[in-house]
């Protein structure tokens, strides 16, 4: 008997986990969607209210907002199709609970104005996310140091190495 409650417990564990692993890679696309449509407000909707912006780079940690009020300009350029910006992520660790998530991988940012070459930046980063009100929010944003390609490469791309990692 003992045996028959274990394994159902692990089954049901195993499809609240892969449930899990689904909303967070269908987070991860909406994000990389947000960026390259310029769709600011649900960008910044992806974001706990009380989140941080902490930047390895230049030691600093500043409310998300103050980040998405400078970001704004770029996400109306793409929108109206003046820029062009793309994000991409990988991931080397995560670890999923019901209700939290905690990533750690790199993202490249590319941007460019139109019909010009685009510019692009690797940089390792950490995610903290949180399902608030029965959706995914991210709490903090550490952005930690500069990547290189070859980091980059070293990594798959995000829903591979999620849902292949379950």
């Amino acid at each position: 008997m003992r045996s028959l409650l274990l394994a159902i417990f692990l089954v049901s564990n195993l499809s609240a986990q892969s449930s899990v692993t689904d909303e967070i890679v269908a987070f991860w696309v909406e994000a990389e969607r947000q960026v390259a449509e310029g769709d600011y407000n649900e960008y910044s909707a992806s974001f706990h209210k009380e989140a941080i912006l902490i930047n390895g780079m230049n030691d600093s940690s500043i409310p998300i907002q103050t980040a998405l009020n400078d970001w704004k300009q770029g996400f109306e350029d793409t929108k109206k199709g003046t820029m062009n910006a793309s994000v991409q992520f990988r991931f080397s660790d995560w670890v999923f609970g019901e209700t939290t998530a905690h990533l750690t991988g790199i993202f490249l940012y590319a941007w460019g104005m139109h019909n010009e070459p685009n510019q692009q930046v690797y940089i390792h980063f950490e995610a903290l996310l949180t399902r608030s009100n029965g959706h995914w929010q991210m709490l903090m944003e550490y952005q930690k140091a500069l990547a290189t390609i070859e980091e980059w490469e070293m990594l798959v791309p995000f829903q591979e190495a999620l849902i292949e990692g379950r």
